[in-house]
């Protein structure tokens, strides 16, 4: 007469374990990289400000939507606005600036 065991019911459980080990690493690398294609991008400005660039030099600083530039910052000019940290136009007012005349000119400081 064989003799009946629980084996089902022992290799159940490690094999939950494994399952339950994975789910919770596959959620783990999900939160802490993010998902596939979702890409994080920091804003130049918060909402409700618009970001001025200081005149003859690449500083830059956001301004209140319903102020003008404080003295001796200038709004970008128009199209030329960076929207993100390092975007097209934040990339190029690191070497760029405005002359007290609006006209862009390489910035002093670019080295």
């Amino acid at each position: 007469m064989s003799r009946r065991t629980n084996r089902p019911a022992a290799s159940v459980r490690p094999t939950r374990m494994r399952l339950l080990a994975a789910l919770v690493g596959a959620a783990a690398v999900v939160t802490l990289t993010g998902c596939a294609g979702v890409e994080y991008r920091e804003a130049i400005c918060s909402d409700g400000e618009y970001p001025v660039l200081s005149v003859g030099g690449t500083g830059s600083a956001c301004v209140p939507d319903d102020e003008e530039p404080p003295a001796g910052f200038a709004r970008y000019p128009e199209g030329k606005v960076p929207q993100h940290v390092d975007d097209k136009w934040d990339v190029y007012w690191d070497t760029h600036t405005l002359d007290e005349d609006g006209k862009i000119i390489d910035a002093p400081d670019a080295g």
